[in-house]
């Protein structure tokens, strides 16, 4: 039988929590459940667990605040919860180093749906198999690594250098990228970039793109992606 994927899930709302974990563990997932931050950061460290999901508003260490901690240490996908499309909650999870958020009440098989998505992605990091090889095939004649100014990018590896010295990327982030150097000077639409690298098979908020594009330009450079106004962004080669 194939190990089961480990699911962190800290909600302080007693229905909504257990509720979902009995949801989560009928799809097939391991699941810790924690009442509230703190709680929470210790069940991570203590379990490693394979992907959060982090209620935004929780007690004693708030889900922004946990994001951020177990981004510190961690690359592990982390989804964050929260009751409003619109809060600036959203934006300061992605901020903090989430790969995605659900908007609640939500739809346990919508949830189930993005977690496997997040799952996807991580487990390929290297990209979905049109980036990927299309990286592949500008890489191969200089040893799979690929140069944009002072910015490396070892395909093969999956290892990020700007001016020699390592760039940590999320998964996500090493994604993004990819899809930018797979076609550099090429305008990538966010809606594209929703379908390519969150693995989105219909119309999402494109905050997520945004946010994590603002994040890649911190670590590659905030000139080497360039914003094209009403459609989208491109890598410049």
């Amino acid at each position: 039988m194939a190990e089961q994927t480990h699911v962190l899930f800290v909600e302080d709302d007693d229905v909504i929590r257990e509720a979902t974990q009995l949801a989560l563990e009928r799809d097939g997932f391991a699941v810790t459940a924690m009442p509230d931050g703190l709680a929470g950061l210790e069940a991570f460290r203590a379990n490693q667990p394979d992907i959060a999901l982090l209620d935004v508003m929780v007690p004693g260490l708030d889900g922004v605040s946990l994001c951020r901690r177990i981004r510190d240490e961690s690359t592990v996908p982390v989804i964050m919860l929260s009751a409003r499309a619109d809060s600036i909650d959203v934006v300061l999870g992605l901020e903090a180093g989430a790969d995605d958020y659900v908007t609640k009440p939500f739809d346990g098989a919508v949830l189930v749906a993005r977690i496997r998505a997040v799952l996807r992605r991580f487990g390929h990091a290297s990209g979905s198999g049109s980036t990927a090889a299309a990286a592949d095939e500008r890489a191969s004649a200089d040893g799979g690594v690929l140069h944009f100014g002072d910015l490396e990018i070892d395909t093969e590896g999956m290892e990020v250098r700007r001016g020699g010295t390592p760039v940590g990327l999320t998964p996500t982030e090493m994604r993004l990228l990819l899809e930018f150097s797979s076609a550099p000077g090429t305008v990538l639409s966010r809606d594209k970039l929703l379908e390519r690298v969150w693995d989105y098979g219909w119309g999402g908020d494109t905050r997520v793109v945004d946010v994590h594009v603002q994040r890649l330009r911190t670590k590659v450079g905030q000139d080497r992606i360039e914003t094209v106004r009403g459609f989208g962004y491109k890598l410049k080669a």
